[in-house]
């Protein structure tokens, strides 16, 4: 459903599916959260009728394994602030190249992905190797401006062997300090 089709009788669910539809037409990037994980996993995306729509797989981004017909929660961040701004629930709907919206669906997503190594056949290739899923909105927001969750909301770092979380050396702040007293000096 698009914001113009929005039925006008209940102004919360109008404003809340406003909300849901300028925050992402406004943002490039989306966390989404299956559910049982205990990590959002960012994805580029784009709004096109009434849902956010995404590639992956294959050469393009990993859709870490969502699925059709899987409840996600989506989130949004404000582009003025980069703070959550909004999150909601929205069903995974999996597109296929044979049905009829697939090459709306993909010729948006064409259009907006700049820098494809195939522009003009990229459309082949996410028929071949790729997944094109549409998250719809299939709820209220359960995050929104006057409605977010007491404390932090930060996400911990992914495991990965370049972080590293050790005491610093001993000598580190004399060398750092050092450096400053000197350059200090010179000036």
């Amino acid at each position: 459903m698009s914001l113009s089709d929005a039925p006008h009788t209940d102004a919360a669910a109008f404003l809340d599916h406003a909300l849901i539809e300028e925050a992402a037409k406004k943002s490039a990037l989306l966390w989404v959260r299956r559910a049982g994980a205990d990590t959002d996993r960012p994805l580029w995306h784009l709004w096109h009728e009434g849902a956010v729509l995404v590639v992956g797989d294959g050469a393009e981004q990993p859709l870490h394994g969502l699925a059709d017909g899987e409840e996600v929660t989506v989130t949004v961040r404000s582009k003025d602030s980069w703070g959550r701004l909004v999150a909601w629930p929205a069903r995974v709907v999996e597109i296929g190249p044979a049905e009829e919206r697939w090459a709306a669906a993909v010729e948006e997503l064409r259009a907006k992905r700049l820098n494809a190594p195939d522009h003009d056949t990229v459309a082949e290739r996410w028929a071949r190797e790729s997944r094109v899923l549409r998250l719809e909105p299939s709820g209220s927001s359960s995050q929104r401006p006057g409605a977010m969750p007491d404390g932090s909301l930060a996400a911990r770092p992914l495991p990965a062997p370049t972080i590293t979380r050790r005491e610093i050396p001993a000598a580190l702040p004399r060398l750092v300090l050092g450096r400053r007293k000197r350059k200090r000096a010179e000036s």
